[in-house]
């Protein structure tokens, strides 16, 4: 199984979609929090096309499959530049990082 299979993306998309969460609810601004809500609504969009898949299509290549998704990419781009000023607790800025960086590492950076 190939390591940016689908079977193992979701894990990784669930993982950052909770960590914006968690970032949302500490954001002490509305426009911080429209920008998490943004992130977080593109990543439900992925996770639920993502749930129609049969089990047999979770080994193929993952690739971001909605439009949200793929135009929410330069925004996790911005988001990890600004990580400490976005996020409130160095345990979510550092939570964050990660997984974003996992996330821009799946779907790859410059495509």
């Amino acid at each position: 199984m190939a390591c940016n299979s689908i079977s193992n993306a979701i894990p990784v998309l669930e993982g950052l979609q909770a960590g914006l969460d968690q970032a949302y609810w500490e954001a002490n601004s509305l426009d911080r929090k429209d920008f998490f809500y943004d992130l977080i609504s593109a990543l439900h969009a992925e996770l639920a096309e993502l749930g129609k898949l049969s089990v047999q299509d979770h080994d193929l290549l993952y690739e971001p499959v909605t439009e949200e998704f793929r135009a929410a990419r330069p925004k996790l781009g911005r988001l990890l530049k600004l990580i400490d000023d976005f996020a409130l607790r160095s345990t979510t800025a550092t939570r964050l990082d990660q997984l974003i960086n996992e996330v821009l590492v799946l779907i790859g950076r410059t495509s």
